[in-house]
């Protein structure tokens, strides 16, 4: 069933469901049709037995002489006495009796319809109690079933007839407008069809009409383009990536060359040793930036919560950093009150603080300036510093891998920042940087991923 087109399962369900509806309303009218005339029938035959009631009472006329009651439509008549013989009948009856001897007891208690076969037709009966002639009699009329019979047989042979003639055209019709319906599906999937890496740029064609197809249409163009962003991310990653690689390769094949042009010479192979080194160290933090990047996009990043002082993370970094900021006559302040606390991963956060720490050492000037504020349930990390800052056109994707202040690309990968956004996200947090000013802020919730609520002081720091 699975490999059956949509459009003729949809056309089967809505055939089933028509055979249904048909089916019913037949039943339905049959059946209404038949009750209607049922009472037709018992009116009449009531009316009659009226008339033959008060036929009765009259002592000096019979049945025999009301010609009138034996017609086609008023049918027949029958007088039946006490012991249940017959006393008049309306001519063209046998001498016998219309009811069996049960029946007329019956009858000789309350007004009962019956009905029997008499001769070869089908008839339907109203016995009636009457006092007449000085004794308790029972009139009898009845009329012939054969007209209900046969408009019944009529309505029969028209629903069988009609029913499926109609039970055809609308599973017709059904399969017309499914086909429409899909037509905007099968032009959207001969589309997808064609469209590759290679065709970028390229849509699928979207109905005018907004409906479910046409906003399935437009959701599908936006995942494409989505997927064209991501793939283009992709390729400038393995591209900046190809490119950051080739540099420290090259100075480390360099300097091996150099030394062993002359490997007697102790002090030349000291040099390119070190220089060798410190390329592969350059080589080895680009493979872990780029290796902790693509977990984060698998989201693989793992995060160990621990309740962590806020402050001594700051003066953590700053005394890692105190000596390198010292040597190029610059100093780093923390401004944070002990109590502050949060729950975090504290080696993933010093590593997100370390970026920041240094990229103002490498960009910025003056003193570097590390705070913490909690307001509102977040915990706000800064560090700024004395410099000119993100420029209105970086500070928009300063956060995107191998993107750079400097367009030269000295001083770094640029995947600094990166991390730090990644670092951020994976704690349910988020890194901005201020435009116009040289300032980076890393928000982290108050509240872990687990439910646990850290200490939410809502503290203004002095950075004085």
């Amino acid at each position: 069933m699975s490999r059956v087109p949509i459009r003729v399962r949809l056309t089967l369900a809505f055939a089933l469901a028509m055979a249904v509806v048909l089916g019913a309303t037949g039943l339905f009218l049959y059946l209404r049709l038949g009750s209607a005339l049922d009472r037709t029938l018992n009116q009449g035959l009531r009316a009659r037995a009226a008339d033959v009631g008060a036929l009765t009472q009259q002592a000096d006329t019979g049945l025999r002489d009301a010609g009138s009651l034996r017609t086609p439509d008023n049918g027949f008549a029958q007088v039946l006495g006490a012991s249940g013989r017959t006393i008049d009948a309306t001519p063209g009856l046998s001498g016998g009796s219309l009811l069996t001897l049960t029946e007329f007891a019956r009858a000789r208690a309350r007004q009962s319809f019956f009905e029997r076969t008499v001769g070869d037709e089908r008839v339907r009966l109203l016995a009636t109690p009457v006092h007449a002639q000085g004794q308790r009699l029972v009139t009898v009329v009845g009329t012939s079933l054969e007209q209900r019979g046969d408009a019944l047989a009529d309505l029969r042979r028209q629903l069988l007839v009609g029913g499926p003639a109609a039970l055809v055209l609308a599973s017709l019709l059904g399969y017309l407008l499914a086909a429409a319906a899909l037509r905007p599906v099968e032009r959207m999937g001969e589309r997808a069809a064609t469209i590759s890496a290679a065709s970028p740029g390229r849509r699928l064609p979207v109905p005018a009409a907004d409906d479910e197809i046409g906003r399935l249409g437009v959701r599908l163009n936006d995942m494409l383009a989505r997927l064209e962003n991501a793939l283009e991310r992709e390729r400038s990653l393995v591209s900046n990536a190809s490119h950051e690689l080739r540099t420290p390769l090259a100075l480390l094949k360099t300097e091996i060359e150099l030394a062993l042009d002359d490997p007697t010479s102790a002090p030349a192979l000291e040099a390119a040793l070190r220089s060798a080194a410190e390329e592969t160290d350059r080589l080895s933090q680009l493979a872990d930036d780029l290796l902790l990047l693509a977990r984060a996009d698998a989201g693989e990043l793992q995060i160990r919560r621990s309740r962590v002082v806020v402050r001594e993370v700051l003066e953590t970094i700053a005394t890692r950093f105190g000596r390198r900021a010292a040597s190029a006559g610059r100093t780093i302040e923390v401004a944070a009150v002990p109590e502050l606390e949060l729950l975090a991963d504290r080696r993933r956060l010093e590593q997100a603080l370390g970026n920041l720490v240094e990229n103002a050492l490498r960009h910025g000037r003056g003193t570097v300036t590390l705070s913490s504020v909690a307001v509102n349930g977040v915990v706000e990390l800064h560090v700024h510093d004395e410099g000119d800052g993100f420029g209105p056109e970086f500070a928009g994707h300063a956060f995107e891998r191998f993107s750079r202040a400097d367009a030269s690309g000295s001083g770094g990968a640029g995947l600094g920042l990166a991390i730090v956004a990644a670092i951020a996200q994976a704690h349910g947090g988020t890194a901005t940087a201020v435009s116009g000013g040289a300032e980076v802020v890393l928000a982290l919730p108050a509240r872990s991923g687990d439910g646990r609520v850290d200490q939410d002081r809502h503290v203004l720091l002095d950075n004085a």
